[in-house]
């Protein structure tokens, strides 16, 4: 699968991916609880540690996920800036 794809518009099973490869040894409790809640990739964006504690991830985890769903955020704002300099929508 292509994680290129801009994270606003992954399915579910995408987010299921990401987290697959971002996190071998959460794997099994996020991922389930990823499938169980639907969470997609614009929900994905959104999360704070509060959701993330109701998915079951403890405290130590909790920061290195944020802080790479915050990079993925950035990398979301930044190519809706390239969008509006260049005029086009780039799904893919």
């Amino acid at each position: 699968m292509g994680l290129s794809r801009r994270v606003s518009v992954w399915s579910v099973e995408e987010v299921s991916e990401w987290v697959q490869q971002q996190y071998p040894g959460q794997q099994s409790t996020l991922q389930t609880a990823i499938l169980q809640h639907e969470v997609s990739g614009r929900a994905l964006l959104r999360m704070r540690a509060h959701h993330l504690g109701h998915l079951g991830v403890e405290a130590p985890a909790q920061q290195e996920i944020l802080r790479d769903i915050l990079l993925l955020r950035v990398q979301e704002e930044l190519e809706n800036l390239m969008e509006i300099f260049t005029g086009e929508k780039n799904l893919t």
